[in-house]
């Protein structure tokens, strides 16, 4: 457990050990890279297991690898993609000046990944009578995910932004005939999609606003005093 000691009045802060209590700015950027891109990378092999074993996606025989039956490209994307959304919103908060306070400790950020995970789960396994309904269903969970963790205006244009740029670039690779989904419904991807690409980018927000914590507390109080 990592103590912050007082810097210009701020009182210290002892709920967890922060990553951001490394003052070198370079060091503290790369570490906490390295740290969202290695959670991103097992959420990825975790989760496109799913999709692959309920046959909700299809790669080519020869691009899968023997590890958790994942291509190999998927989860250095996936790791690269975790890491720039981890880092770009506690930047983003900083910019506008609103730290994010909303439930900031790591229990809730637990709670938020564990919901992440039930949504992908519920988007391979739960069966509905159509698309529709799964996307409608998922759509409320991924919103109710935002309102339950995060509740930022910020946190929520990224997300849709997010959604739609990840999206894009599924439907591209889909169309260039790198993978495939079974049942498309939404041009060449499942209409669900953009609902599990909100969520995760939500939760990844919220890991790079803990890891990235400390540090916006420590600038806004010095912004104040000057």
């Amino acid at each position: 457990m990592a103590e912050v000691s007082k810097i210009k009045g701020l009182q210290p802060v002892s709920r967890g050990p922060y990553i951001s209590a490394i003052t070198n700015k370079h060091m503290n950027l790369m570490i906490r890279g390295v740290v969202l891109f290695t959670i991103g990378v097992f959420l990825a092999l975790v989760l496109n297991l799913l999709q692959v074993q309920r046959n909700v996606t299809l790669f080519p025989p020869d691009v899968i690898a023997s590890i958790f039956s994942s291509a190999w490209w998927v989860p250095p994307c996936c790791g690269t993609a975790s890491a720039v959304i981890g880092l770009l919103y506690p930047c983003i908060d900083s910019r506008l000046g609103e730290p994010h306070k909303f439930k900031r400790e790591w229990s809730s950020v637990m709670r938020c990944v564990a919901v992440f995970v039930g949504i992908n789960h519920a988007s391979a396994k739960v069966d509905f009578a159509n698309n529709i309904q799964l996307s409608l269903t998922l759509a409320a969970l991924s919103i109710g995910l935002w309102w339950t963790f995060d509740r930022s205006r910020s946190g929520f244009g990224l997300g849709i932004g997010i959604a739609f740029l990840a999206t894009l670039a599924t439907q591209l690779l889909v169309y260039n005939g790198v993978f495939q989904y079974t049942s498309p419904d939404f041009l060449y991807v499942r209409s669900w999609l953009p609902c599990i690409y909100f969520a995760g980018g939500i939760t990844m927000g919220n890991i790079g606003r803990q890891l990235a914590m400390v540090r916006i507390e420590i600038q806004m109080q010095t912004a104040a005093e000057t």
